[in-house]
């Protein structure tokens, strides 16, 4: 199952998504008489993400997709990040051996190397990447998410998928120039506002055969600037969705942000893009704020 969240009325509102386009999760309501919340956060949050998806699977796809007349159309639908509040982003640093050469680092093979991210970085799909002027080089960097769907702690590997919601992508930037002056700023590099890009697309476990044969990609301007499959991380997402269970608590929408094959120099007027096999791609214009001084 796919869904996403689009803004319709002045509202960012749960939609699934069908061959048709985007159908409302209150027309659905509407329709079968069931009582589901109408946003991602909250959907997510109450465990009724499997409700839905149970319904999805005996029987609801087909009902969905019948729902023509309150699908929003694809090419019509204002996309919106999945959601701006999880309680938890965790980033991951250098996960890609090739990036890690990117920055002349050694990659870490002990432990990921973990570093948060803030609320405000987030923006959706075609909202405007901004460097900020306190940077004079920042990097895109198109990652897969994975999103928790329940509070766990201490999962083994084994079972990371029983805690999982899905998937999603991202683009996520740094800005390189501060965070070379000393690594302790790192932090400080990675949560500029508009720095972290959230796809508007939750791909549930169940429509991927293995995450780790997924490609992902670094697109600027239209062209693939870097790729790697995911079976290729230092640390897979398994590992890492059991890891920082054992650090802290993770609640019902908390992000992992697995890590990029390699980052990309974003410029004034650039168009940066993640694709991911399998997931729709997301974009973003870039501007300046020192241009726009």
């Amino acid at each position: 199952m796919r869904l996403a969240t689009i803004k319709l009325d002045g509202l960012e509102i749960a939609t699934i998504v069908t061959d048709s386009g985007m159908l409302p999760i209150a027309k659905i309501n509407e329709t079968t008489g069931n009582s589901w919340l109408t946003d991602m956060q909250e959907i997510i949050n109450s465990g009724q993400l499997e409700e839905i998806k149970d319904w999805y699977l005996s029987g609801g796809k087909s009902q969905s997709e019948a729902m023509t007349e309150y699908t929003i159309p694809k090419e019509k639908a204002v996309l919106a990040p999945l959601y701006r509040n999880p309680s938890k982003i965790w980033g991951i640093g250098l996960n890609y051996v090739d990036h890690a050469g990117d920055l002349a680092e050694k990659a870490p093979t002990i432990a990921p190397a973990s570093f948060p991210k803030f609320t405000t970085t987030i923006i959706g799909p075609n909202d405007e990447i901004k460097i900020p002027v306190q940077s004079e080089k920042t990097t895109g960097e198109a990652e897969l998410a994975v999103i928790y769907g329940k509070k766990c702690k201490d999962v083994e590997e084994k079972d990371w998928l029983s805690v999982v919601a899905g998937f999603t992508t991202v683009i996520d930037m740094t800005a390189e120039d501060i965070l070379r002056l000393n690594p302790r700023y790192l932090t400080r590099a990675k949560n500029f506002d508009t720095f972290l890009s959230l796809g508007s697309i939750l791909v549930t476990p169940d429509e991927i055969e293995d995450v780790k044969k997924l490609k992902v990609s670094t697109v600027i301007n239209g062209e693939i600037y870097a790729q790697n499959f995911v079976s290729n991380m230092t640390f897979s997402p398994d590992y890492l969705v059991s890891f920082h269970s054992k650090v802290s608590t993770m609640l019902p929408g908390d992000i992992i942000s697995t890590g990029t094959p390699r980052a990309v120099h974003i410029t004034d007027g650039d168009i940066v893009e993640c694709r991911i096999e399998g997931f729709e791609s997301m974009s973003n214009p870039v501007i300046d704020l020192k241009l726009k001084k």
